[in-house]
């Protein structure tokens, strides 16, 4: 398939900034880019680092605040629960406003709440305060994340997107792994408030970055329409919330009100934007058979990192009868190849290597790595372990940015808000399923509930390469 339409037609978005890219040549180094470039992608890269370090810090301090605030485990849950569904709740609406209005106007204001949510949370001191303050801190996440790729197409000509979206994925991959040492590392040292409280400085130093140097988009003239953001908002909220539900095998009164809500307020939404140039639940791009096919493929395949790694904890400490330490060094692996091979596999995409065959390839690696975990022998050394997380790392990584790159190039560039905010959704959707997944299987198998999910995890993970494969014969 050939991108190269990306780059004159980015141009007529209205880049004010500076002048289109001229052609590059693939494997150009990064200093090509003008300072102005840099410092955009410094700002677009740091706020993503920010969004995905504090998910993973805020698992990982969890039971410190519990203790500290006096709440009950099970109602400190929602220090995560209301990040997590203000993001979904808000990403959609937030990438129609970024077609809109232009993804640097919701960059920014994602940043600037983010930050100040950020000073709001270390300020807490009952966790009911904490909770709002992290819903605040979500919606802040939520705009980030719903245009950074946007802002990278703009960035890179088309014959480097791979890379830059390679870039992206690193950083994610970095900051997930690095989130749980940090948290270990501020709580060793401070309190947990110290936690939020650095995003403060940090954002800070992305706002200054971002300002002078985010690129330009002239406003669309289609009107945002708030009534279908509230439909949105409703729909993924009371979805995520039904799904969690169902996996806890809760009262089905608690189950079926929130996918009734969820059901009702998408086929409303849909009735509402039938006809709409740029509709906010993106049905005019997932009508086009590759972006779908991709969107099909990143959902599965999170579906599958989501089922392992809220399952692995438990299947070493429990299966394998390793300690809390052992287990946390024998998670590692798996992020850290995946930032190691995301720029790789990016570089191979801008060599016109195909996504659906990267992909493809990536995620049949992922789902051995994950049926080799699942069927270990009883008492596996180290090194049995930190090999099969290392493929699991390195077939996720393979496929990332391939894929990232393949949704963003099969969507015309003023719908490059709506496909970044699919982008995301697609990730967050397959995590919150995975999780509410291997719920499930402790809820039916006990105490293999892990080695079920893992082996669950393993079938997503071929599922998502089917989907990729079949991408090759999709023009």
């Amino acid at each position: 398939m050939q991108v190269d339409f990306l780059r004159p037609q980015a141009a007529t978005v209205g880049c004010m900034a500076k002048p289109p890219h001229p052609p590059a040549d693939s494997m150009q180094p990064l200093h090509s880019l003008d300072d102005l470039d840099l410092r955009a992608l410094a700002a677009i890269l740091l706020g993503v680092a920010l969004g995905s370090l504090d998910t993973a810090i805020a698992n990982t301090a969890l039971p410190t605040i519990a203790t500290v605030l006096q709440a009950s485990p099970a109602a400190s849950i929602w220090v995560i629960n209301a990040y997590q569904l203000a993001i979904v709740a808000t990403l959609l609406p937030f990438a129609a406003l970024g077609d809109r209005v232009g993804p640097r106007r919701v960059f920014l204001g994602g940043l600037a709440v983010f930050t100040v949510a950020s000073l709001a949370c270390a300020g807490a001191d009952t966790l009911a305060l904490l909770a709002g303050a992290r819903a605040l801190q979500g919606i802040g996440a939520s705009g980030v994340m719903s245009v950074n790729i946007a802002l990278i197409r703009l960035i890179f000509p088309a014959s480097r997107l791979g890379r830059g979206v390679g870039l992206n994925a690193l950083v994610v991959g970095v900051s997930f792994a690095l989130g749980p040492t940090l948290a270990s590392l501020v709580l060793s040292v401070a309190s947990w408030p110290w936690l939020f409280a650095i995003n403060v400085p940090l954002g800070m130093v992305a706002l200054g970055l971002a300002v002078p140097a985010l690129p330009r988009t002239a406003a669309r003239d289609h009107p945002f329409d708030w009534i279908a953001a509230l439909m949105t908002a409703t729909c993924f909220a009371a979805l995520i919330f039904g799904l969690g539900a169902l996996a806890q095998r809760t009262p089905i009164w608690l189950v079926g009100y929130p996918l009734a809500t969820a059901f009702c307020a998408g086929f409303l939404l849909l009735r509402r934007q039938a006809g709409h140039p740029a509709p906010m639940l993106p049905v005019d791009l997932l009508r086009r058979p590759l972006f779908a096919l991709s969107a099909l493929t990143s959902m599965a395949s999170f579906t599958a990192q989501g089922l392992a790694f809220v399952a692995l904890p438990f299947y070493f400490e429990q299966v394998l009868h390793r300690n809390p330490v052992d287990t946390g060094f024998l998670m590692t692996p798996w992020p850290i190849i995946v930032a190691l091979a995301a720029p790789i596999a990016g570089r191979l995409s801008d060599q016109r290597y195909s996504p659906g065959l990267l992909g493809g390839i990536g995620l049949a690696i992922l789902g051995a790595g994950l049926a080799s975990l699942a069927w270990l022998p009883a008492d596996p050394g180290a090194l049995a372990i930190v090999l099969r997380m290392a493929i699991c790392g390195g077939g996720f990584g393979l496929f990332q940015a391939p894929n990232l790159k393949a949704l963003m190039a099969s969507a015309p560039p003023e719908r490059s808000g709506g496909a970044s905010g699919v982008i995301a959704m697609a990730r967050l959707l397959g995590q919150t399923t995975g999780a509410a997944l291997v719920a499930l299987c402790f809820g039916l198998s006990g105490s293999h509930g892990s080695t079920v999910a893992l082996a669950l995890g393993a079938g997503f993970a071929v599922l998502a390469s089917t989907a990729s494969f079949s991408r090759l014969y999709v023009h």
